[in-house]
């Protein structure tokens, strides 16, 4: 499994549009794949992302559930499932991403693409900054996010 690693930042056109990372789109662009999926994050005013090859793995997992899946399990299936939205690539890779995406992150011109391994978030670059040298912080002193 190829995973999104490192970060970068990316200007926004005045289309919209923008240029995913080359790292990225080679996750991203497979035969099973046709394009990215971002969706609004529960826990902070970031956009998530990931391959349609995920999402599916996601449907599989909750469909092979041996139990009845619990309420907050179930809720978060409804919540992530309506909110995707699929988006294909242009010939030069970028995606045109959705107004209602970029103002839950507060993105305007700029955009920080964030690996997280299996996925990836979408920052406003400058609160990606105070964040991750936040978390850099509390990492050296030996505490957690939480």
């Amino acid at each position: 499994m190829a995973l999104f690693l490192s970060n970068t930042i990316n200007k926004i056109d005045k289309k919209g549009r923008v240029s995913v990372p080359a790292s990225f789109r080679a996750v991203l662009q497979t035969q099973e794949s046709p394009g990215v999926v971002l969706f609004r994050s529960l826990h902070q005013p970031i956009v998530e992302g990931c391959s349609f090859e995920r999402m599916m793995q996601l449907s599989q997992q909750y469909d092979s559930l041996s139990l009845e899946p619990t309420a907050t399990q179930n809720n978060y299936q409804s919540f992530i499932f309506a909110e995707a939205q699929l988006l294909s690539f242009d010939a030069e890779g970028r995606i045109s991403i959705p107004p209602s995406l970029l103002e839950h992150a507060s993105i305007v011109d700029q955009i920080a693409f964030v690996g997280r391994g299996a996925t990836f978030e979408l920052w406003n670059p400058e609160q990606f900054k105070a964040h991750h040298e936040e978390l850099r912080n509390k990492l050296q002193q030996g505490g957690s996010n939480e």
